[in-house]
């Protein structure tokens, strides 16, 4: 258990190190510590390159994809859970092997759809791909969970002269709160660090992703780990800072599906 510990934090705490080096510094000794700490990796990073760009693109593409999965991913699974229709079987399969598809898989005939209906290149472009990839795993963790919510409280709300609308999104959804929270964590590390559909649809710099724009550190001969390195630590903050914010909930989450699912 120490062993794997060290093998998952050692390579963090390497590329932090490596942010303060300087390429001749790296290069002379790889995983040996910086002979002197500097920040000029950094000062370059947030003054002189794209990453602000990187940056709010990534925030605008996740923030997107979060509110669609969340809220598509609730209407979803509700009507799945507590509704018994034809077709309701096939169609909660179907969504069910979107979780089995590798994303590898689909990238050509995304890319050619896109292509051929005029979606690449812009502001919502990856959004939507991260979208569709998503939701069946909301969609499964949503409906598995409603699941246990008496419906009880719906009859109630109907006698007391709710609407379906109210009762749904003044009832039901502060109740499920938890499996949201847990979903939209699961989807926010997946959109965060998307790089596939990025690349592949993404032409123009000003729209690059942060996992994208590493890419510019990279030339053909040679690489600034350095700075790579100093972008992906840059980039993991809000990550770690949304984790050990919500790592409760998300715990809670995954329990309260495992119990009541």
């Amino acid at each position: 258990m120490i062993a794997f510990s060290i093998t998952c934090i050692y390579p963090v705490f390497w590329m932090f190190y490596s942010s303060l080096k300087t390429t001749r510094d790296f290069e002379s000794n790889i995983i040996g510590l910086p002979k002197a700490i500097q920040f000029t990796n950094y000062t370059y990073i947030l003054t002189s390159s794209k990453i602000g760009y990187y940056f709010l693109n990534t925030v605008r593409n996740t923030a997107i994809a979060l509110i669609f999965i969340i809220l598509f991913g609730f209407i979803n699974g509700y009507f799945i859970s507590r509704f018994r229709f034809r077709g309701r079987k096939l169609l909660y399969t179907l969504y069910m092997l979107g979780m089995l598809v590798p994303i590898h898989a689909l990238l050509i005939p995304i890319y050619i759809l896109f292509s051929k209906t005029g979606l690449t290149d812009s502001w919502y472009t990856v959004a939507l791909p991260n979208i569709a990839f998503n939701l069946p795993t909301s969609i499964f963790l949503i409906e598995s969970y409603i699941g246990t919510v008496p419906r009880e409280i719906e009859e109630a709300a109907t006698i007391d002269g709710a609407s379906f609308s109210r009762t749904l999104f003044t009832i039901i959804f502060p109740l499920v709160t938890p499996i949201l929270v847990t979903a939209g964590i699961i989807a926010f590390f997946s959109c965060w660090n998307e790089f596939s559909f990025s690349l592949v649809l993404l032409k123009n710099q000003n729209l690059f992703t942060l996992p994208l724009g590493l890419t510019m550190f990279k030339g053909i001969y040679q690489a600034d780990y350095p700075r790579m390195m100093t972008t992906m630590v840059i980039a993991m903050v809000p990550a770690l800072i949304i984790y050990f914010s919500c790592s409760r909930q998300i715990i809670r989450g995954m329990m309260s599906g495992a119990i009541k699912g």
